[in-house]
């Protein structure tokens, strides 16, 4: 069963939370990174992003990046940006965006669960992003950013947040830059940690949605001091890693769009007439941007006209993996026609996120890229189900929004 427990945050004083939070690390390269943070001393990537400090180097890993963090977090606690809490304690965040809200519980959750698998995965890591985040922890001896974790939607869990939130005054309550709505109330009543921990321990697995390297390091980190600390009991901090957990019914996952540089040699009729061979009966919908609406169907942008792509039945495998809408495209049109046979390192394909929309597929299919194809987002359900049955989905599958603040909550080790 799911551990959940307390812990004494490193957070942002209540009026400077706004100015502190900051999108998660791995969404920006440092040029953006260092826009992001101009003007702004307060920014959380002074501490997750720390080269933006630092002269531009060759090696974004380089030790003194890692230093720099450290020494960003203890000054901001030393100026008053950071505070410490005083005793144990959980928090409610809520997140909104564009109408819709996801609530769910920030606290510390044990690696013997991610090692024991009932913390499931559905991602490969990268041994280049583990050890950075690696560094990162161990460095500044905490856990800088959370991990996002799901569970199958628990009715008395959700019950005991609503009932605490109702009429009670938040901790933090503000718009960030990006439209995105941050609310944090803080759970320092024992009685009520104790029964939101016994609540979780009834639930059977948490599931990551996104943070699978922050995870993977974070795990290492722990075993790390476990070595070093041989005599240790198992209830020291080293031993847990922060992780914010939301409800699956509150999520939504985006699509996760594909455009690529060219067409492989082909003519535009001679690429369509390969996509038809290839399994796909294909619509020209005109110039208004189209969407897929259903599992197995692609829309793709050409030449400014879009196109309806439905798989035939002989195409779709008979397993979870393959059976994916983004196996599916690999499988019968990215690597036989277009000859992308590794999504990963293949500098002709880029990857967009959903939240940006069609227009965007347009914009890049016209500037530097060729061809678009939007693919039918997948489902929670879909994403729980390869975990429980230990599979791993391709590159690129899940989108989340909104992305969770960074800097709101930190979590030394």
């Amino acid at each position: 069963m799911a551990v959940v427990k307390p812990f004494k945050a490193v957070r942002p004083a209540k009026d400077r939370a706004d100015k502190v939070v900051a999108l998660p690390y791995d969404v920006m390269n440092r040029k953006e990174a260092v826009q992001m943070a101009a003007g702004n001393p307060c920014s959380f990537l002074h501490i997750s992003r720390a080269e933006i400090d630092l002269p531009e180097m060759k090696d974004p890993y380089d030790k003194s990046v890692y230093e720099k963090a450290k020494q960003n977090i203890e000054e901001n606690l030393d100026s008053g940006v950071f505070i410490e809490e005083e005793r144990p304690a959980l928090y409610i965040y809520r997140q909104q965006m564009n109408g819709r809200h996801q609530t769910g519980i920030v606290g510390c959750v044990s690696i013997d669960d991610y090692e024991n698998n009932i913390i499931k995965k559905h991602e490969f890591t990268r041994v280049e992003k583990e050890i950075d985040r690696i560094n990162h922890f161990d460095v500044c001896n905490a856990n800088t950013e959370p991990v996002f974790l799901t569970y199958r939607d628990n009715l008395k869990i959700r019950t005991l947040i609503e009932g605490y939130i109702q009429g009670r005054e938040p901790e933090y309550d503000f718009v960030s830059r990006d439209g995105v709505g941050h609310t944090l109330w803080v759970i320092d009543d024992n009685d009520l940690i104790k029964s939101l921990c016994g609540l979780f321990d009834q639930v059977p697995d948490f599931y990551i949605a996104d943070g699978h390297h922050r995870s993977a390091s974070a795990c290492k980190v722990g075993e790390l001091r476990r070595e070093q600390h041989p005599d240790y009991t198992g209830e020291e901090e080293f031993n847990f890693f922060m992780a914010v957990i939301f409800p699956d019914k509150d999520l939504r996952i985006y699509d996760y769009n594909r455009v690529v540089k060219d067409l492989a040699g082909y003519t535009k009729e001679a690429f369509l007439q390969k996509i038809a061979e290839a399994g796909f009966t294909v619509t020209d919908e005109g110039s208004m941007p189209y969407r897929p609406d259903a599992i197995h169907e692609f829309s793709m942008y050409l030449e400014g006209h879009w196109y309806k792509l439905v798989c035939e039945e002989r195409i779709i495998p008979d397993d979870l993996i393959g059976a994916l809408d983004v196996s599916i495209l690999q499988q019968n049109l990215l690597a036989p026609i277009l000859k992308i046979e590794d999504p990963r390192i293949d500098q002709r394909i880029d990857f967009v996120g959903g939240i940006r929309g069609l227009k965007e597929l347009e914009r890049r299919a016209t500037l530097d890229m060729k061809v678009a194809f939007a693919v039918y987002p997948v489902s929670m359900e879909e994403l729980m189900n390869i975990a429980d049955h230990g599979e791993i989905m391709p590159p690129k599958s899940t989108w989340f929004e909104p992305k969770i603040g960074s800097g709101l909550f930190m979590h030394r080790l």
